[in-house]
């Protein structure tokens, strides 16, 4: 068995960055390469095979080492519904919702998941690579630790160690980090990697040599900041855009509890798309379509948005002609009514929505967790005509939403923009989402629906995007042209002793 774990000095220091360009790598070399992270808090997450939920990169990391993703890659996931607690998901499937100091007395009990997840996989494949969370040395943290080194010294795991030189003081995060370690646990750090170097690598040399003489460890690689690098982001929204002839302008306003907000990367690099992120607090710009995103506490979220007047901003936005899209948690705000008598997000109570369709939502505790494929039928801007096609997606999602929006599949009546391609259980089509009367409203709880291009170039062209800009975008042609250049860059900046002994399979050596 072989597993190599990459920790960070800091959150966002590029650990599932390397994680899956090493998962490309080695893939391509013909090496059977797993990803593993053993707790991931995040908001943004993917539906497994195997009906799970696991987070968001560790279904990239999954793609880069040519797999489909598994409950196992990730078998602790923390989703945030407050500042205190959050949703706990134990291989792929939810616990319930635990407060900080519960959860923190709960690891123990984690960890023996996490261990039977790691030896399932590292019983498969030839490599484990696993990430680790936030920072080894955050010491408040270190009792019945499973995230960084607590994992690492159950199972013997050799760890590398990256920071960020971006954000200045690299010197001090790695020689800190490494101080903050036990003697056993530095002993089972074989080096470093720093990550998105600007400038001429002979300015940072002799700091590069007063850091392996100072520690004793070696550093593995120096890699470049990778420009214009676009991959699905953890759980921080990225706002880097391709660049192009952008005709339509999208808002997303963004909830304190904003959930798989990666439906909107295809956005981001479309270059005929202008999105916009704003603040809750913000006025609203001029644009031609809103997107109400997925949240984790979907009544607090949509209380933020009625205490900052968005009644009134997306009501004037509706009589000048804008479009308005609900995706999961935005589908249930534009209903008349969320009920959770349960407390399955937050306190127990119910909420006004904004009323746009006629529907209510009821949040049970019992969540839905679907990979689903099937047609659309979508009329474009000023067009008769239906534009149709196939989608693909996924549905993450607690409670159900009922009324006259939402009648049975027998309905005759009513228009769903989507249809689900039949399933196991009843062999069925199921008629999804809603669309109103006059066209400018969509609400569904598929997620991803703009990574297929044809929904995507249906969607765009009924936001109001002129046929002739719509141009043609694949999100997996593009991650995978990202996947590729990763490695690239990886193999071309990392020690090649270092990366041989890796892909050998050996012992994880220094050069």
């Amino acid at each position: 068995m072989r597993a190599l774990m990459v920790q960070g000095t800091t959150s966002d220091a590029g650990k599932s960055t390397l994680v899956a360009g090493l998962a490309r790598l080695l893939q391509r070399r013909g090496i059977a390469v797993a990803p593993f992270k053993p707790q991931n808090m995040a908001l943004n997450s993917a539906v497994t095979e195997d009906g799970g939920e696991i987070g968001r990169a560790q279904a990239l990391q999954a793609q880069a080492a040519g797999l489909v993703p598994h409950t196992d890659m990730n078998p602790v996931l923390l989703k945030p519904s407050s500042d205190t607690g959050a949703q706990v998901i134990i291989q792929g499937r939810a616990l319930g919702n635990m407060q900080a100091l519960d959860y923190h007395a709960y690891k123990a009990t984690a960890k023996a998941a996490v261990l039977e997840s790691f030896t399932r996989l590292s019983n498969q494949y030839q490599c484990v690579l696993v990430e680790g969370a936030g920072s080894p040395a955050e010491i408040n943290l270190r009792e019945n630790d499973i995230a960084n080194m607590g994992f690492a010294e159950a199972v013997d795991c050799p760890v590398i160690i990256i920071a960020d030189i971006d954000k200045g003081g690299v010197f001090a995060h790695l020689v800190g980090t490494l101080a903050l370690l036990s003697p056993s646990e530095q002993a089972l750090v074989k080096g470093f990697v720093i990550n998105r170097f600007r400038g001429d690598i002979a300015l940072l040399q002799p700091g590069l040599d007063w850091l392996e003489q100072r520690t004793g460890k070696p550093v593995l690689g120096v890699v470049p900041y990778l420009h214009d690098l676009y991959l699905d982001a953890e759980d921080a929204i990225s706002t880097a855009q391709v660049k192009g002839e952008q005709q339509l302008n999208v808002v997303v306003p963004v909830l304190p509890r904003i959930s798989n907000h990666t439906d909107f990367d295809p956005l981001r690099l479309h270059p005929s798309v202008n999105l916009q992120f704003v603040s809750v607090r913000d006025e609203l710009p001029p644009c031609d379509l809103v997107i109400l995103p997925g949240s984790k506490n979907v009544r607090a979220d949509l209380q933020q948005l009625q205490l900052n007047n968005w009644q009134t901003k997306l009501d004037k936005h509706l009589r000048y002609g804008g479009k308005l899209l609900g995706i999961c948690g935005g589908l249930q705000m534009l209903g008349k009514r969320i009920d959770d008598s349960m407390g399955v997000e937050d306190t127990a109570g119910s909420i006004d929505g904004f009323g746009y369709c006629d529907y209510v939502t009821e949040l049970t505790g019992q969540k839905s967790l679907l990979n689903v494929q099937g047609s659309f039928s979508l009329n474009g801007a000023g067009e008769a005509s239906a534009r149709t096609g196939r989608f693909s997606g996924y549905e993450i999602h607690c409670g159900n939403s009922y009324g006259p929006a939402f009648d049975s599949p027998a309905s005759v009546t009513r228009h769903a923009p989507f249809t689900i391609a039949p399933d196991t259980l009843d062999g069925q089509p199921r008629p999804e989402g809603v669309v109103s009367d006059d066209g400018q409203i969509l609400a569904t709880y598929i997620h991803g629906l703009f990574d297929a291009p044809e929904a995507l170039s249906a969607l765009l062209h009924w936001a109001g995007l002129d046929r002739e800009a719509n141009t043609d975008f694949d999100l997996q042609t593009h991650r995978e042209a990202q996947l590729n250049r990763l490695a690239d860059t990886l193999e071309q900046h990392l020690s090649d002793t270092w990366l041989s002994e890796l892909m050998a399979g050996g012992e994880t050596a220094a050069p």
